[in-house]
């Protein structure tokens, strides 16, 4: 009887809120009933009925008022309807007038708790108090705080409407993150359109919660995410060359997801100006790519004084294509074009690195591999120039065709150990290049095209290599060259000939002509050589730190027969008044290479060699756990003996050198030795060093040696931070995003201190350089000796948690001055970054003080003060 009466009230409970029209879901036992029932099957709906389920819960009671149609939540209530979810310590709904109503309580302590918060359709909402009602979707909100991407508005009151729009009523705007900010937009009233735009009428700026004289009349802050339209504002500076300026100002115009556009124009108060254009396309999974073109027009001087007044007008293009590499397997397109006026760096670009940077260059390319054969091909457009002596060259068609090598006596089924005969391996590349070398004065003339060379060179090698004496490998081979040429030089002393060279009035100099026409040069030789690997350890004693230092050695012997074909086209050329010649080929520059001179017939030999050691490692307590550490990566000599020559048989020996000393010092050094002596003007005698006594492999004719090391201490978002750094090396190259992304470098370069990492205390690099030459000039016959030293250091440390100072400098050993010097002074100003950027010496000086809020939201909040001195 007692179970019957509980199902009854159940039911009865349940025709109640039937009629009352409320549909909820609910953790109390009348909702799990209420949901078992069918449908209202009325033919007309309650007038104060919903479309829609309330699901709600509470985590210390639910009330529900029958009469007065009104349910009460206590203790983190929560109500969600639709998309909208309301939660706060206290909500009620009144099904008479479809409000909810959600307020805060404060608990004994007198700490405020449950605040409301409404979330719908992404959009958050925390207030003190809420209404919210169902039918209309309108909302009234009390000291409400919303976030809107970077950006965090709070209003006393504000009307939330159906579609989402919000009007506020004394707001603050801003995008400090802390309960009390550092700094605010405060406005009487605003609207917020969402995912579009944050508008405000006045607004006054209060730092530290003290109004500011800066007044603004309105405001408008995008809250979008994606591609927008818009007014790009300009920066401004001060030029001592072009005057008071307005630098990157612009417009960006969106076209699509394919494809944007970027206006940047400068404009000085001397009249100097300049135009850059930077559109990007791009298509998903195919291709990417952008495009920059830059006019302008720098002015000189006083154009009342015509003889100081001068103008520049220059150009500069630029130009990213990528492929990507599943659009066509095996087909790829790729660009990286820059060419333009040789003085575009010198008077438009002030980033140091850039404008000292005196070559150029661009590459067009196109590759094909055949899927399943042996195929490659190449072709390209390549372009170099020199903006200091103004030569360029360009190069196209540059095309090269190989095939892999094959195996033409290898079985399509191995079975059992191959035959030797079977291990021959035949390859095969051929190189077609047209290339013209000019001065940029004459592109597009006459001249231009007279200075251009073609060639083609065709090389087939054929090999193999079998093991002998178990732990030797010998490697005979055959290789066949031929190159065609469309010009030939013809080179001749003319005793009368003026030479500027050597004095205004010096006479002597060689005669250059070109003679055209098709020639063919040939060079072809056979060679075997025998190569092996010795090992050789040292263990040391039980009680040593070090238990063993392993020295590895691979020596290579080769024998080699190269017939004179090319004698023809060799001849002597004297090259001075006193008669001295040299050797030289009627093809000597010529794009392809040239045959090598005379014959060979002799012995090649090379040794490399590195050094290890094994160590017990400290963190081993056990001391059995052993690591390796490299002594010297590599080093090691080189050189050749040739039997058939008739003087200078002995090569000069190459040596090298390269380590990485406990993963922190990296070291590297070549050099060359030359094992003949040398008379009084330094023309080299057919006779060895050693010959006069001296214990030496022979003379020192260059050598360098660079050194390289980094500390900084340890930053505690490393890898966060590596992880960002390879998401944007891995950006495509022509993207939007990475265009945006490579003026901010330029903006870091040119600024450092703007960009400093406050998570490391200190940082410090260094370099180091050392080269020397000994140089014979056959037109003196003097021999020259050169050194030069140049050690560069940059770092920066943290006076305090929030104040950095930095440095970037170097050292000329060889003029004994000082290098490009920049240094800087930072300061987190958690919302803003502070910094004071000064070059003290050099051609390009310039001073800059700075203040920029980190919100990219806020990116052209900036205040910018930037002087430039430029000495000619």
């Amino acid at each position: 009887m007692k179970i019957l009466c509980q199902l009854l009230s159940v039911f009865l409970i349940a025709l109640i809120f039937i009629a009352a029209g409320v549909p909820h879901t609910a953790p109390a036992t009348a909702a799990d009933v209420l949901d078992s029932l069918p449908a209202d099957t009325l033919p007309v709906a309650s007038p104060d009925s919903i479309d829609a389920p309330i699901h709600y819960k509470a985590k210390d009671s639910i009330v529900m008022q029958i009469p007065k149609k009104r349910i009460l939540l206590y203790g983190s209530g929560d109500t969600k309807y639709k998309e909208t979810n309301i939660t706060a310590e206290r909500i009620s709904f009144d099904q008479e007038d479809g409000m909810v109503q959600a307020t805060k309580v404060t608990d004994t302590a007198g700490k405020t708790i449950g605040r409301p918060v409404m979330t719908d359709n992404g959009q958050s909402f925390e207030s003190d108090t809420m209404s919210f009602n169902i039918s209309s979707r309108k909302a009234k909100i009390y000291n409400t705080r919303s976030v809107y991407g970077e950006g965090y508005i709070t209003s006393q009151q504000s009307k939330r409407l159906a579609d989402n729009t919000i009007f506020g009523f004394k707001n603050t705007f801003t995008t400090c993150d802390l309960d009390t900010p550092h700094f605010q937009f405060r406005a009487r009233k605003i609207k917020v359109i969402p995912d579009k735009l944050v508008i405000s009428g006045p607004a006054n700026l209060e730092i530290e919660g003290i109004p500011t004289p800066l007044f603004i009349p309105f405001a408008i802050f995008p809250i979008t995410q994606g591609q927008r339209s818009g007014i790009l504002p300009p920066q401004y500076v001060v030029n001592q060359q072009k005057g008071i300026g307005l630098e990157n100002g612009g417009y960006y115009i969106g076209l699509g997801d394919n494809f944007d556009l970027t206006m940047r124009g400068d404009v000085y108060s001397y009249g100097s100006w300049s135009l850059t254009a930077s559109p990007t396309y791009r298509k998903r999974y195919k291709y990417n790519g952008g495009l920059n073109l830059s006019f302008a027009n720098t002015r000189f001087g006083d154009p009342a004084v015509k003889t100081e007044f001068s103008t520049s007008k220059d150009f500069r293009v630029t130009w990213n294509h990528s492929m990507d590499s599943k659009a066509r397997p095996g087909v790829n397109f790729g660009a990286a074009v820059n060419f333009g006026t040789s003085s575009y760096n010198k008077y438009n670009v002030y980033d140091y690195n850039t404008r000292v940077n005196n070559n150029i260059g661009s590459s067009i390319t196109f590759s094909k591999t055949w899927q399943g054969k042996p195929y490659n091909l190449t072709m390209g457009l390549n372009h170099s120039q020199n903006l200091s002596t103004r030569d360029v060259s360009i190069s196209f068609p540059d095309a090269t065709f190989t095939v892999n090598t094959i195996y033409p006596f290898q079985p399509k089924e191995m079975v059992g150990t191959p035959k030797w005969y079977e291990k021959i391996g035949v390859s095969y590349n051929t190189i077609l290049r047209n290339q013209a070398n000019f001065k940029d004065s004459l592109f597009g003339k006459q001249a231009m095209f007279d200075a251009m060379q073609t060639g083609m060179q065709h090389n087939i090698p054929i090999s193999f290599s079998i093991p002998v004496f178990k732990t030797f490998t010998l490697s005979p081979g055959i290789n066949y060259t031929e190159y065609w040429y469309t010009k030939k030089f013809v080179r001749k002393w003319n005793p009368n000939k003026p030479n500027p060279g050597l004095g205004a009035d010096s006479l002597g100099a060689i005669d250059t002509t070109y003679v055209p026409g098709f020639y063919s040069a040939r060079d072809i030789s056979a060679s075997v050589s025998l190569s092996t690997a010795m090992y050789g350890m040292y263990t040391f004693s039980k009680n040593s730190k070090i238990k063993a230092i392993r020295h590895v050695m691979r020596p290579t012997l080769s024998m080699s027969y190269r017939p004179d074909l090319s004698s023809q086209y060799y001849h002597e050329l004297q090259y001075n008044n006193a008669g001295d010649k040299q050797m030289v080929s009627d093809f000597d520059g010529a794009i392809i290479g040239v045959p090598s001179a005379g014959a060979f017939g002799g012995i090649n030999f090379g040794l490399d060699n590195n050094l290890e050691m094994k160590v017990f490692s400290r963190k081993d307590t056990t001391g059995h756990h052993e690591k390796k550490v490299k002594l010297l990566d590599g080093f090691g000599i080189n050189g050749s003996y040739n039997l058939v020559a008739d003087s200078f048989k002995l090569s000069t020996f190459s040596l090298y050198a390269r380590t990485n000393l406990f993963d922190k010092l990296n070291i590297s050094a070549s050099g060359n030795l030359d094992p003949y002596q040398v008379d009084a003007r330094g023309r080299r005698l057919d006779k060895y060093v050693w010959q006069q006594g001296k214990i030496s492999l022979g003379r020192l004719t260059n050598a360098s040696i660079s050194m390289s090391t980094s500390f900084q201490s340890k930053d505690k978002k490393s890898v966060a931070k590596e992880q960002k750094i390879d998401s944007l090396q891995n950006m495509p190259t022509g993207d939007a995003a990475f265009a945006a992304q490579q003026r901010q470098l330029a903006q870091v370069r040119n600024n450092p201190g703007e960009y400093v990492d406050f998570d490391i205390p200190w940082r410090l690099d260094l370099s180091y350089s050392l080269s020397y030459t000994n140089t014979i000039i056959p037109d003196s016959g003097g021999v020259v000796k050169r050194i030069t030293q140049y050690v560069s250091f940059n770092g920066d440390f943290s006076i305090t948690p929030k104040w950095k100072i930095g440095l970037n400098s170097g050292f000329d050993f060889t003029n004994m001055q000082i290098a490009y010097t920049n240094m800087y002074i930072s300061r987190d100003l958690h919302d803003f970054n502070l910094s004071i950027n000064l070059i003290p010496f050099g051609t390009y000086r310039q001073f800059s003080f700075t203040i920029s809020a980190k919100a990219g939201l806020l990116r052209d909040l900036r205040l910018n003060r930037t002087k430039q001195f430029f000495d000619q």
